[in-house]
């Protein structure tokens, strides 16, 4: 006895025991759900690159700001936002904000909150004091020429006046004075570190009183408690706060203000995610339901059906609660994916039970439990082998240098793995217990399956053993022609891993009618994204260039002086209004302390012996000065060892949010190449620079994981064939279909502008790890006909109509299931919906009409001596395993 008909047995006949046992396992496996995390953080997607690295580096041996810290940008809009009036309301919200106890349990203790007009009303108070003490003193007020440095002093002590100060600074002004502190802060003189431009549009003209928009900078800083999680919490809700405050203090009014940080940003991708769970859920089980409605006709089987589903999602999610796997972006797509996994199951498991009841005789039962063996023992092969080929596709992903998308693969192997499981074992044996039960009761359980017993359905599934009869070689031309041309497109399909791709856009009118639960939020995060890309610089969007090694070499910063110059001059760096680039480095820090402090400016000078701006000797001692007289400003730029030893510089760049990922990574490190010699190692680094290094890894993973697939699953089946079958080649010929439906997807791909992402990026393994069960079925079933009747068509015919009758019901079912994430909220979720609904419509496709061709060729070169002759006029499809072979000959005959 086989070990397939072992365990049948045992199912079969010691159902009792083996539902208490798997009952016991998922219940165990299925209390690790409850400790499933969700996370919304891209950061997750970055791998170990050395640019990665870099920033760590970075983070732990720069000053980048306050510790802990999290900025949000506050976009104040109207039809003129320098108004005297307008500034004034502007401090108004800030100080609303301090006093909520929600934002201001997460404010910095320095500088909370920054913007235009703190910078005029700090100006203003200054010149106050400047005046009282040229009155006491009996000199004269400081020229004009010298306002841009006092109110850079001014700003330095930004943290001492109060707000309500500063707002009575503001509204004590005359026009004629508050004319005067404007202009002064948005001049173009008024460059610097913290210039008032900074705030403003990039299209501003700098001493204009007039703008449609301003910027606020927020500044968050964590409590110490609850860790990242608490933060990211925290964050949301005070960023949330802010909006609803600020949405209240301007209604009205000309104007409008919206909140950009990533607490609201985070907040907006896990209430999509979290939206598209209530819409697609809900859809695909609904689908599901009717889909199965048409293919069993049963109450009971499907509410087997969906039992099964609900214990398959419980043992994977509590696989994943136990490992610790949070739940992002990913894995939204995993319930859908395992609902039609599952599904599959569950029709040829049910679909051949039914076919071996109306069978009886020899090959069948009447009786549910010696169905259920028969059935279990004759399909059970085929679904260990299509577990084992969909979980390589799956873990294929483990080569992926993507955290997530190698846990996806992981959770998902758990998950096909559990649907073996409890379709194999725990469905059959609670059917075989509830038929028993009813049928002790006089209730009739035999149904007919689905596809048999002549119709249109088989009709329609008669097509691929029809044509594989009369045209076989056409059939196969035609496929790889149009494999060829899908090759052809698979080349131009193109890659991105953006931070837009995950924030939704405003849901269509329609989901206003959906019930509350399934109704989604409003997204407001994209529109508000784009509008900042166009007109500010974001915190969240600079590069970095790192540079390491003999840094106190004059020629260093020299260098340092023509990467400055060139990156000022960069496409891609944003550009304030005053017509400077947005830059942060070693020598504007240091021209910038020469200005406000005479000790520093005289140990620059005597440094700078040409006179160019750029010391070029003594530069360690300048770096010592330096810190000296900034150390903030210095250890944002210069790092030094504990032992006083200075080991490396940075740069800063900020970028235009509108530019893309590829050209600034281009641009950055041209830069770093000039750099790099010298004693010097420079690298560039960054946020955007380390998303682009992931989107040129999705398509090593593509690549990767697509032949680590083929590869895998082609050596699988050849020998799994070669031992159950005693023929290698029919282990290659049941994979050739899904290769060619690997390359018609790509292909659509490219029709569809579909680009691969951390979604579509995972096409291509899922592709063979999904298809090759629908081929595996076909030719399990052909070969195991094949043996029975001994004749070719009879055979194709009975596997096209009643293993083809199971796979039309599971392709329908799960292109269901995948297709209602169309109507997801997040765009890569739609996306990888309608592409995997396609990928299965081409597997099915492929397996009953490419494939019979396929397997007629195959018997005829290279398997067994069987009959060649007339196909059968007896019904055959009823009775799909209930018939005694007939028609066998000692060799091959022709039709």
């Amino acid at each position: 006895m086989s070990w397939i008909d072992t365990v049948s047995d045992a199912v079969a006949n010691y159902s009792r025991p083996v539902i208490a046992v798997m009952l016991v396992l998922t219940l165990v496996v299925g209390a690790g759900a409850g400790m499933v995390e969700q996370s919304s953080d891209l950061d997750a997607f970055q791998s170990d690159s050395e640019e990665a690295q870099k920033m760590e580096y970075i983070e732990e041996n720069f000053s980048t700001g306050q510790e802990n810290t999290s900025a949000a940008q506050v976009i104040v809009r109207g039809e003129n936002v320098l108004t005297q009036e307008a500034m004034v309301e502007n401090l108004r919200l800030q100080q609303s904000f301090r006093e909520n106890e929600t934002i201001n349990r997460t404010l910095a203790d320095d500088r909370p909150t920054i913007g235009v007009a703190n910078f005029v009303a700090l100006a203003s108070l200054s010149e106050g004091q400047q005046a009282t003490q040229a009155d006491e003193s009996g000199q004269q007020r400081a020229p004009r020429e010298d306002n841009a440095s006092q109110q850079r002093g001014a700003r330095a002590s930004a943290a001492s006046p109060t707000l309500q100060q500063q707002i009575d600074a503001l509204e004590s002004m005359n026009e004629t004075e508050y004319e005067r502190a404007l202009g002064d802060v948005l001049s173009e003189e008024s460059s610097g570190e913290m210039s008032g431009l900074a705030f403003m549009p990039t299209s501003y003209e700098p001493g204009s009183s007039s703008a449609n928009a301003t910027m606020l900078m927020v500044t968050h800083q964590s409590g110490g408690g609850g860790g990242q999680d608490g933060m990211s919490s925290e964050l949301a809700d005070a960023q949330l706060a802010m909006q609803s405050i600020a949405s209240e203090d301007v209604e009205g009014e000309d104007a409008e203000v919206i909140v950009f940080g990533s607490g609201i940003m985070g907040e907006e991708i896990e209430n999509s995610m979290g939206d598209s769970i209530a819409i697609v859920g809900p859809l695909a089980l609904l689908f599901v339901v009717v889909a199965l409605l048409v293919a069993y006709r049963d109450l009971l089987d499907i509410f087997l059906g969906l039992v099964g589903i609900g214990a398959v999602l419980l043992w994977t999610f509590g696989f994943m609660g136990w490992a610790g796997i949070d739940f992002n972006q990913l894995f939204i797509a995993v319930p859908v994916l395992l609902i039609g996994l599952s599904i599959d199951y569950a029709i040829h498991i049910f679909m051949r039970h039914r076919e071996q009841r109306q069978a009886g005789g020899a090959y069948g039962a009447d009786d549910t439990r010696g169905s259920m063996r028969i059935a279990l023992a004759g399909v059970g092969v085929a679904l260990v082998l299509v577990t084992a080929t969909t979980a390589i596709g799956f873990l294929s992903n483990l080569t992926s240098p993507i955290p997530p998308i190698r846990n996806f693969g992981v959770v998902s192997a758990v998950g096909i793995t559990a649907a073996l499981l409890v379709f194999g074992v725990l469905v059959p044996a609670l059917k075989v217990e509830l038929d028993e039960f009813l049928e002790s009761r006089g209730i009739d359980r035999k149904k007919r399956a689905f596809g048999t017993g002549g119709g249109r359905f088989s009709q329609l599934l008669s097509v691929g053993s029809t044509a594989a009869r009369r045209m076989p070689l056409v059939i196969i031309l035609v496929a790889v022609l149009v494999s060829a041309g899908g090759a052809y497109g698979a080349a131009q399909v193109d890659t991105s891993f953006n931070q837009e791709d995950f924030i939704a856009e405003d849901p269509p009118e329609w989901t206003d009618n959906l019930p509350g639960p399934m109704e989604p939020g409003d997204y407001s995060m994209k529109e508000n994204l784009e509008f900042v890309n166009q007109n500010f610089a974001r915190e969240d969007s600079q590069a970095q260039l790192l540079v390491e090694g003999n840094v106190t070499d004059p020629e260093t910063l020299r260098r340092l002086e023509a990467a400055e110059r060139e990156a000022a001059e960069s496409d891609v760096a944003i550009t304030l209004s005053n017509g400077e680039a947005d830059l942060e480095s070693p020598l504007r820090t240091m021209h910038q302390t020469a200005e406000q402090n005479e000790s520093f400016n005289a140990t620059f000078a005597a440094a700078d012996t040409d006179g160019d701006g750029v010391p070029d000797r003594n530069v360690e001692q300048v770096y010592d000065e330096l810190f000296a007289t900034a150390p903030d400003e210095a250890g944002s730029v210069i790092h030094r060892t504990d032992e006083g030893d200075y080991e490396a510089v940075r740069m800063v760049v900020s970028t235009s949010g509108a530019a893309s990922m590829s050209d600034v990574t281009d641009e950055m490190r041209a830069i770093a190449d000039g750099l790099d010699g010298n004693g010097l190692e420079a690298t560039a680094t960054g946020q955007t620079i380390t998303f682009d290094i992931v989107q040129d890894q999705l398509m090593d993973t593509v690549i990767e994981s697509l032949l680590i697939t083929l590869v895998a699953v082609f050596a699988f089946l050849m020998v799994a064939y070669r031992i159950t079958k005693g023929s290698a080649t029919l282990g290659a010929v049941t994979l050739l279909p899904v290769v060619f439906s690997v390359s018609w997807i790509l292909g659509t791909m490219y029709l569809l502008e579909i680009p691969f992402n951390v979604m579509t990026g995972m096409i291509t393994s899922l592709t063979v790890g999904l298809g090759v069960a629908y081929s595996i079925h076909i030719s399990e079933r052909y070969s195991l006909e094949l043996e029975r009747t001994g004749s070719v068509w009879e055979a194709m015919s009975r596997t096209v109509t009643g293993t083809g009758g199971a796979l039309l019901g599971s392709a329908a079912t799960t292109v269901g299931g995948f297709g209602v994430l169309a109507f997801a909220i997040l765009p890569p979720l739609q996306q990888f919906g309608i592409i995997t609904g396609l990928t299965i419509t081409y597997a099915f496709l492929a397996s009953v009409i490419v494939l019979p061709s396929l397997l007629v060729l195959w018997t005829r070169y290279l398997g067994p001596d069987v009959s060649f002759g007339a196909p059968s006029s007896s019904p055959a499809p009823t009775a799909s395993d209930g018939g005694r072979p007939t028609d066998q000959s000692e060799g091959r005959t022709d039709d």
